[in-house]
């Protein structure tokens, strides 16, 4: 956003500008498409653009050095692309590297994953609640924060997802296989009384339905884009960017995997819109 002082309908015509440019939002590869879908449904005038870095895929066993220079690399990516804000769309991204990406681009807006904790302990009524997630969502700082503030009052019950993310790369959400391993994972949650499951990888939403026929509506499913689409919506109206001219949004999605399997998920999403897929080798 411009910072200047305008008059007249000047700072209108510069806020504009930098309405009509588009959302950044990436991923460590196509889990992120499930958050994107969900914020382009919540604001359907704006326009985004999908980085997907499937190539490094999944990120929750890497160095967080390794990470940061990986995030660091897709934003300026995406500044180049002229964005007016980015969403870090992935747990494990954000407690790794938000705050370095703060400190580095402060002239643009980032918005980070975080498990739902805090809406799991007050929504749950048996007192236990499950977190599905990478190894590096558990070990991060925003995981540790929100534990210790809940953990006095709810039990949370930890699980990692080891393989989901590949799966979910491959495209295989609705196997024998995905099934075979989230019943592994989850089948202990509902016997030890677990009423609200967080789920702490976005790849883990693309299998929101094999999670609900194991669960058999035991357990609520926590969607981890609510609080981001609020919270992006909310920046770009406190930055005067908000996209408020546009009938619908235009859509750019780049992954440096397999443009086939982005295809396949987001045709499993449903999206009308025939996507605009690129490869890019970055």
């Amino acid at each position: 956003m411009h910072e200047t002082i305008c008059f007249g309908g000047l700072f209108y015509f510069y806020t504009m500008l930098d309405a009509d440019k588009s959302i950044g939002i990436f991923d460590s590869g196509l889990g992120g498409l499930s958050v994107w879908k969900y914020v382009a449904e919540f604001l359907p005038r704006e326009s985004f653009i999908y980085f997907g870095d499937s190539k490094h895929a999944p990120y929750g066993n890497k160095s967080d050095a390794f990470i940061t220079e990986r995030c660091h690399h897709i934003t300026r990516f995406l500044l180049d692309e002229n964005v007016k804000l980015i969403i870090v769309a992935c747990n494990t991204a954000t407690a790794a590297a938000i705050e370095s990406l703060r400190e580095n681009y402060p002239h643009i807006q980032f918005v980070g994953m975080e498990p739902a904790i805090k809406p799991a302990s007050l929504l749950s009524k048996t007192g236990h609640i499950g977190v599905l997630a990478t190894h590096g969502t558990f070990k991060g700082e925003l995981f540790k924060r929100n534990q210790e503030k809940y953990q006095p009052y709810v039990k949370i019950h930890y699980t990692e997802g080891n393989g989901l993310v590949e799966l979910a790369e491959q495209g295989k959400v609705y196997s024998d296989e995905a099934e075979k391993l989230l019943r592994k994972y989850i089948e202990p949650l509902v016997e030890n009384r677990v009423d609200q499951l967080v789920l702490g990888c976005t790849h883990y939403s693309l299998f929101i339905p094999v999670i609900e026929k194991i669960t058999k509506g035991a357990i609520h499913i926590l969607h981890p884009a609510d609080a981001i689409a609020k919270r992006t919506k909310d920046l770009l109206m406190q930055h005067r960017i908000l996209q408020t001219r546009k009938n619908h949004g235009e859509n750019a999605f780049y992954s440096n995997g397999k443009t086939s399997n982005m295809l396949d998920v987001i045709n499993q999403l449903d999206v009308e819109a025939e996507p605009n897929i690129f490869s890019v080798d970055n």
